[in-house]
């Protein structure tokens, strides 16, 4: 709003060819007055191609597609269109329990009883249910070894009873890998 404030007059300058040229094309182009001065038209003879057009026209309109469709011609009820009604009505989530019928009992088989047992000590709640007592085995050296190993591998003993440790002196062979060390640090970069 502020940006017209001080403008002032200004100086008229005749419309140059440029400017007149395109006040021209905007009239063309101008929504509005792209009809003004259209004057009549020359009638054309209706084609047979413009008729065909027109034809196609009414066809593809959704409204008119189904206007004058006359009878159709019956088809014969085949094999494969009854194999293909029978499948749709299996895999229907709606009928597929239609017409079940009676089912026909299985006799209980050792197998299946089997199955079932598995079952049981597969599921996470009754799978401690009566377990019973264990049978005891003699502790064996190679039972005293595994002990041992799993005694320096598990992450809380491993610094139990560590003892102190030899003082090496620090020879020059290990202050060069010092400061190769230096050199190779994510730290010092």
């Amino acid at each position: 709003v502020k940006y017209k404030e001080s403008i002032g007059k200004g100086t008229p300058i005749p419309d140059l060819p440029e400017v007149k040229r395109v006040k021209e094309t905007q009239k063309h182009i101008s929504s509005v007055l792209y009809k003004e001065e259209l004057g009549t038209g020359t009638p054309t003879p209706v084609t047979p191609e413009m008729e065909r057009v027109k034809r196609n026209q009414e066809q593809i309109s959704s409204v008119l597609y189904k206007e004058g469709l006359g009878a159709g011609t019956a088809t014969p009820v085949t094999p494969e269109m009854e194999r293909v009604r029978r499948n749709q009505e299996h895999i229907s989530s709606v009928l597929y329990k239609e017409g079940l019928g009676v089912g026909t009992p299985v006799p209980v088989t050792p197998e299946m009883e089997r199955v079932k047992r598995n079952q049981e000590n597969f599921s996470s709640v009754l799978y401690k249910e009566e377990l019973g007592t264990g049978t005891p085995t003699p502790v064996t050296p190679e039972i005293e070894r595994v002990k041992r190993n799993q005694e320096h591998f598990s992450s809380v003993l491993y610094k139990e009873e560590l003892g102190t440790g030899t003082p090496t002196p620090v020879t020059p062979e290990i202050e060069r890998v010092k400061r190769n060390q230096e050199h190779f640090s994510s730290v010092f970069f």
